[in-house]
């Protein structure tokens, strides 16, 4: 495996530095701090964080293979001193064989986190990574491909650039599946809207191996220390573990890159409460996975919406009124999934919100 890591720029504060995204491609400049037989631990660099940040959220892709698996560590790095390493993840595509985890229960005066979200109290740390590859004695231990990761500054507001409306009459063909469709279906929004967007690319691409049901999905994702499907990193993990498939996690400023996206082509899987896409909703209490397929003339947005009855005749695609998605959206602090080809040609980015191509 080819090891590099090219620590980011600092940026000078402002309102769009409320969030900003690095992605790592190559890791030449890991240091391997243990090895064996069935395990390799490699240590980043220290990572210079490009704005004040409180909330992280790491991504990660990797070649899938069979008996083999990783744990994902990290740590906050100030000036006098650094924290702890925070277990982040353990993932494999292989569970129940191998495992598959979040972890709980690690919560400090630094910070703590919360199943896929290290929180930090303190702003503006420097990060440094710790990445196990593990395998069983004589196979091949996973082959990392992409870590991305998401800083967020929950004090500021971002940037909301005005819509220039190219995207506006813009719909992306894009299956539609319902989570209503599967008995065991309690809180498959996250692996339905995978699995659609996934099929997307299968019938761009003609690549049938990507034409996953949502069971499939579901069970390839499952978390089972958080007992759902809703870990962002491991659907992107999942996502991305196909050969030249590219999916992490970001946090966006407004719509607006959302539509940058769907010009490109490229459907987006938002985090956006149910209850608040529409009015008259009772309140779930939980979040919601829904894929973002395009806009209309006007600027609504269209949906394709995995929590759809389908036995009371209801459409997967749903039209809902621009600002019910924003504030809908604004609960996960603009959480999405961005899935795509490694060649395709993805937006331009000049806030810095993801990957660069």
């Amino acid at each position: 495996m080819t090891l590099q890591a090219q620590p980011p720029a600092v940026a000078a504060d402002s309102p769009a530095d409320a969030c900003r995204f690095v992605g790592l491609h190559r890791f030449d400049d890991f240091k391997t701090e243990s090895e064996s037989a069935t395990e390799r631990t490699l240590v980043s660099p220290v990572l210079r964080a490009p704005i004040a940040w409180n909330e992280l959220v790491v991504s990660w892709n990797a070649a899938t293979r069979s008996n083999s698996w990783l744990k994902l560590e990290a740590r906050g790095v100030y000036p006098e001193r650094q924290t702890k390493y925070y277990s982040l993840a353990l993932w494999s595509a292989d569970a129940p064989d191998h495992p598959r985890q979040s972890f709980a229960r690690q919560r400090d005066d630094d910070g703590e986190v919360k199943t896929d979200i290290w929180l930090m109290k303190r702003p503006g740390a420097d990060v440094q990574l710790r990445i196990t590859l593990g395998c069983t004695n004589g196979s091949a231990a996973l082959e990392l491909k992409f870590v991305g990761l998401s800083f967020l500054n929950t004090q500021l507001q971002p940037d909301s650039p005005k819509s220039d409306h190219r995207a506006w009459g813009r719909i992306i063909a894009t299956p539609e599946r319902s989570q209503s469709a599967y008995p065991q279906q309690e809180g498959w929004c996250s692996p339905t809207s995978l699995s659609m967007v996934l099929s997307r690319w299968a019938d761009v691409l003609h690549r049938p191996e990507l034409n996953l049901d949502v069971p499939e999905v579901a069970a390839g994702i499952y978390d089972p220390r958080f007992g759902g499907t809703g870990n962002w990193p491991f659907n992107t993990a999942f996502a991305g573990g196909f050969p030249g498939m590219r999916a992490y996690v970001a946090r966006l400023s407004d719509l607006t890159e959302v539509e940058d996206w769907i010009e490109a082509g490229i459907p987006v899987v938002l985090s956006a409460r149910w209850d608040l896409l529409s009015p008259g909703r009772k309140p779930t209490g939980s979040g919601h996975l829904v894929v973002c397929i395009g806009f209309t003339e006007n600027g609504g947005v269209v949906i394709n919406d995995p929590a759809t009855n389908l036995k009371k005749g209801q459409n997967v695609r749903h039209i809902y009124e621009r600002e019910n998605v924003i504030k809908a959206w604004k609960q996960s602090r603009n959480t999405a999934y961005l899935i795509y080809p490694e060649t395709a040609k993805i937006p331009a980015d000049p806030l810095g919100h993801w990957d660069k191509p």
